[in-house]
C-alpha cells in the first residue's frame, strides 16, 4: 500500500508539473515557523469528525510525512456529483496560528472517468501560505484513489507555492477518477470557473 501511495503521488507531481501548476519538488519546500504539529491536526479532526478514528491519524501522519507541517488548515462541508463531468461546492473557515481565523468557500468543476455523488466533511491542510488571503486562488490537481485509509480520502491540489491537501470523510458514493480544480473565494458562488 505504501509503494502504491509513493507511486501515486509521484506521478500526481509529474502530471501537476506537466499541466504547468506544478510547484518543483513539494518536500523540499520551506515550512514557516507558525505550523500545526501532527497531534494538533488529530485533536481537531477528531473534534470535527465527530469520532475518534485511527484511520484518520494514519492519513494525517502520512501528509505530514510527505509535505510536512501545514501552517494552516480548514474545517468545512462540501458535496459533489459527476457524471464524467463534475461539480463540487463546499464552505468552511481557514485556520492558522498567527494571521487569524477566515471563512472560506470553494467550488470546481472536474473532468475524467467519475460518475456519482458526495457530501462530506472535509479537513484541508495548507502548507506554505504566505498570507490568509493568498487561499483565494485555484489549486489544481488530480482526484480520486490517491490514498485511502479507514474511510478517509486524501488528494493534492497546487498553486504557486501553496499546496492544499483535502482529507475528506463522507457519505454517498463516487467512483472513479478525474482532473480538476478547486477555487476559494471569499463569498459563496455557483460559478465553479
Amino acid at each position: 500500500m505504501e509503494h502504491t501511495m509513493r507511486t501515486v503521488l509521484r506521478t500526481l507531481a509529474l502530471v501537476l508539473v506537466l499541466f504547468g501548476i506544478g510547484t518543483g519538488p513539494l518536500a523540499a519546500q520551506q515550512q514557516p515557523p507558525a505550523t500545526y504539529q501532527s497531534s494538533d491536526l488529530v485533536s481537531a479532526g477528531h473534534h470535527f469528525f465527530g469520532e475518534v478514528s485511527r484511520g484518520l491519524a494514519q492519513i494525517i501522519e502520512q501528509a505530514i510525512s510527505n509535505w510536512g507541517q501545514p501552517n494552516g488548515y480548514i474545517l468545512g462541508q462540501e458535496a459533489s456529483g459527476a457524471f464524467v463531468a463534475g461539480l463540487r461546492y463546499g464552505e468552511g473557515t481557514l485556520y492558522t496560528r498567527n494571521a487569524g481565523d477566515l471563512r472560506v468557500y470553494w467550488q470546481g468543476p472536474s473532468l475524467g472517468f467519475d460518475v456519482g455523488g458526495e457530501g462530506a466533511r472535509t479537513m484541508m491542510l495548507v502548507y506554505n501560505l504566505p498570507r490568509t488571503e493568498a487561499v483565494y486562488q485555484r489549486f489544481g490537481g488530480i482526484d480520486g484513489s490517491a490514498y485511502f485509509i479507514g474511510g478517509f480520502g486524501m488528494t493534492a491540489l497546487a498553486a504557486d507555492n501553496v499546496v492544499v491537501v483535502p482529507i475528506r470523510s463522507g457519505v454517498g458514493l463516487r467512483l472513479g477518477a478525474n482532473v480538476g480544480y478547486l477555487k476559494f473565494t471569499p463569498q459563496p458562488t455557483w460559478n465553479p470557473f
